[in-house]
């Protein structure tokens, strides 16, 4: 049975997202006074009160710098919500952003995109469907409403 964890930003690409985005901008920090921003650093819902930033990012591209993989036009940056400054990160049970439908992603080693499922909820049925496929190496998970990146989704080791 593959089991599978729900990714953060890593935490030194988050040290460079809050000095330049994935676009070369510096980022402009807010305080959220409503709450309920996906943050992408800790893979919860912003309080309100808290300080975050909009900041673009580049998933995949991140990714195929660390695996070596070619994802020509499938690479992509798009906005994602992130703590100002340092968090906690997630907490490690469940399932982030839980109660929507998503977009599950998945893609090749190569960095290509294999093909999509819209999920009632990303959970580890989900998972495992989109991992059954031994091509794939890595899932992203999106927003339905923007499509945005929520976060990525690797095979345990």
């Amino acid at each position: 049975m593959t089991t599978c964890t729900a990714r953060p930003i890593d935490p030194s690409a988050l040290k460079e997202l809050r000095t330049a985005d994935d676009a070369g901008r510096p980022p402009s920090p807010f305080t959220d006074d409503e709450g309920g921003a996906p943050l992408r650093c800790c893979l919860r819902r912003s309080e309100p009160g808290e300080r975050i930033a909009l900041v673009s990012y580049a998933p995949l591209r991140r990714w195929a710098a660390e695996s070596g993989a070619e994802p020509g036009a499938y690479d992509e940056q798009g906005p994602v919500f992130i703590h100002a400054e340092e968090c906690d990160g997630p907490d490690p049970e469940g399932h982030p952003f839980p109660g929507a439908h998503r977009t599950v992603r998945r893609y090749s080693a190569d960095g290509h995109i294999l093909g999509g499922e819209l999920v009632d909820t990303a959970d580890d049925e989900a998972f495992r469907n989109a991992f059954d496929d031994p091509s794939v190496a890595l899932v992203h998970v999106r927003a339905v409403e923007y499509g945005c990146f929520l976060y990525e989704v690797r095979r345990d080791r």
